[in-house]
């Protein structure tokens, strides 16, 4: 078996959901394949049983041959016995098909969800793609899985119509004639039964991602006495989900009734015919005896045609949403004329906009009276958002550069830092590539020392110096709810640290710490980056003080430069950003 998940989920084709399903199916061909060849074996295999069994009592019991009948009871055994070898494997591979098409799914969603960033959630909720990876991928995965057995009951069926209609015509256009019929009838339930899943599924995503936002805001719903406005819509939202999958249950136990009436009805009216033809001597007393095993048989390969109905149903919906989600264009992509990969020179990284010229191997600050300037120059400077970015590095324009040859160069640590579920190591250098030395170094540069030790004590109910690197195998609670504003904000600077990119642009990197230890970033900051080029978005004067260069921007514009203390002097407009207008 091949391990998950792939190293390439590869490109789908999302042109429609028939046409994605297709495209995964694609991808393990030879798996479907053997599964379905094990599926034809596993139920031709239990076709034959009841044809067996017409011969060991005509040749056999009727005719007083002992010897054909032990020849068919031993043709009964090697049948159950194929058919329970050939059952296993066919179980086996279907079950991989299910997982290797759920994780390819799920994988997809995982990467083109990295790729197109805060596009995605400005698109559709949060919770929507999650419950699209957590439900969708599963459901789309289980045609996979019924489609070895619905090859083998297509199979099987025509096999014992040709058997029927060689022992007996009528009796064998009643059954050739009858199973389409019955399958048919049976579709006339799936489509709305599609129609209401479709919408609990709608309904289903709603109310996870209005769980999602409610535990995510929880402390500011405490702070503003909003929790019991958000439990009733959350009440509500749960009702109507409730509502919904009652509509969907009743036409679901419809489905499940017919399945068993149906063929009920269908074995016996060819039990019936059967038994009259018996009588009048059409057919032998085996015969007959072949003829109910067969009217039983049959009940499978139409209660497995039904499942396959409802599986494909239930995929085609699943591969709708996935579909909608890889669909989401990232704010920043390649075309077609982006080159392979620029060459990029160590040159300034210029931006046109604001007039702003970051130099080679410096710590410079930008500072602006209103912090959307800045946060909007750096989405620039690192080519971020869904406008073409003008800034150049080393006279290259940057949206001619190809987006992973940008982010190798230039990393944006964001003001807003996101954490997610795993280790502390994990979530600090997520390539692993360095060792615990450098870790703890990082660590220190962000002044996040305390949130070792807290983590260290909590593991060994005491803390030793020697316990630090342990720590960092600790656990990490989602979007890191167990740390502060602040200790967030600092593993976040560490992570960006450890990327050791040639360019770090760092927008508002302390501003949910307290002064002493934004002080001591400010003092360790420039040292860790001594020789690289760092840019800051902020406006305290503990990091202003410590910068080779600061830059004032006033309505997009750069209007002063110079060191912290020279624009104090100099600049009125740049001492009221920083005094915050306290000499005033």
């Amino acid at each position: 078996m091949r391990n998950l998940p792939y190293d390439d989920p590869g490109t789908p084709d999302l042109r429609s959901p028939l046409r994605f399903l297709l495209w995964v199916l694609g991808g393990q061909w030879r798996t479907q394949l053997l599964a379905l060849g094990f599926g034809v074996v596993w139920m031709v295999g239990q076709a034959f049983f009841p044809a067996a069994v017409s011969r060991a009592i005509d040749d056999g019991i009727v005719a007083h041959d002992s010897r054909a009948l032990l020849l068919w009871g031993g043709a009964l055994l090697a049948l159950g016995v194929l058919s329970a070898l050939s059952g296993a494997a066919r179980h086996r591979y279907s079950v991989e098909n299910w997982l290797r098409s759920a994780f390819r799914c799920m994988q997809l969603i995982g990467h083109h969800s990295a790729r197109a960033g805060e596009a995605l959630p400005r698109t559709m909720p949060t919770g929507e793609v999650v419950a699209t990876v957590a439900s969708d991928a599963v459901r789309l995965g289980g045609l996979y899985d019924v489609s070895a057995r619905f090859g083998g009951a297509v199979v099987s069926y025509a096999v014992v119509a040709v058997v029927l209609l060689s022992q007996s015509v009528p009796l064998g256009l009643v059954v050739l004639l009858g199973v389409p019929v019955l399958v048919g009838t049976l579709s006339l339930i799936v489509r709305p039964l599609q129609q209401r899943q479709a919408h609990q599924r709608e309904e289903s995503g709603r109310l996870t991602t209005l769980g999602a936002d409610t535990v995510a805001g929880l402390r500011v719903l405490r702070g503003i006495g909003g929790e019991q406005t958000f439990l009733r819509r959350y009440v509500a939202q749960s009702q109507e989900v409730r509502r919904v999958g009652v509509h969907v249950a009743a036409v679901q136990a419809t489905l499940e009734a017919a399945q068993v009436l149906l063929p009920g009805c269908f074995v016996v009216l060819v039990t019936w015919l059967g038994a009259r033809f018996a009588l009048t001597g059409s057919i032998s007393v085996g015969q007959l005896v072949a003829f109910y095993g067969y009217t039983a048989f049959l009940v499978i390969p139409l209660r497995t045609a039904t499942e396959f109905a409802d599986r494909a149903t239930r995929a085609l919906i699943a591969a709708r949403k996935v579909i909608r989600v890889l669909a989401v264009e990232p704010d920043t992509r390649d075309d077609e004329s982006t080159p392979a990969e620029t060459e990029l020179g160590n040159g300034p990284l210029h931006d046109p906009d604001s007039g702003v010229t970051i130099h080679p191997g410096r710590l410079t600050a930008l500072v602006s009276a209103r912090p959307a300037e800045t946060a909007a120059l750096a989405d620039r400077l690192g080519r971020f958002g869904p406008q073409p970015t003008p800034a150049t590095l080393g006279g290259t324009a940057l949206a001619t550069v190809p987006v992973q040859q940008v982010r190798s160069r230039i990393v944006v640590s964001e003001p807003d830092p996101r954490l997610f579920t795993g280790t502390l190591r994990e979530e600090l250098d997520p390539s692993g590539r360095h060792h615990d030395t450098a870790i703890l170094l990082a660590l220190a540069v962000a002044s996040g020392e305390d949130v070792l030790e807290a983590l260290a004590a909590s593991s060994r109910g005491s803390f030793d110096g020697g316990a630090l690197e342990a720590a960092l195998d600790s656990p990490v609670e989602e979007r890191g709810r167990s740390f502060s504003g602040g200790q967030r904000q600092r593993i976040a600077l560490a992570r960006a640290l450890l990327t050791e990119a040639e360019v770090l642009v760092l927008v508002e990197p302390t501003s949910a710490v307290d002064a002493h230890t934004e002080a001591r970033i400010a003092q360790r900051l420039p040292a860790a980056r001594a020789g690289r080029t760092t840019v800051m978005m902020t406006a305290s004067p503990l990091l202003l003080d410590h910068c080779d260069e600061v830059v004032l921007i006033e309505d997009g514009r750069a209007v002063a430069a110079g060191t912290h203390h020279e624009l104090m002097v100099s600049c009125p407009a740049y001492r009221r950003v920083v005094t915050r207008g306290e000499e005033d």
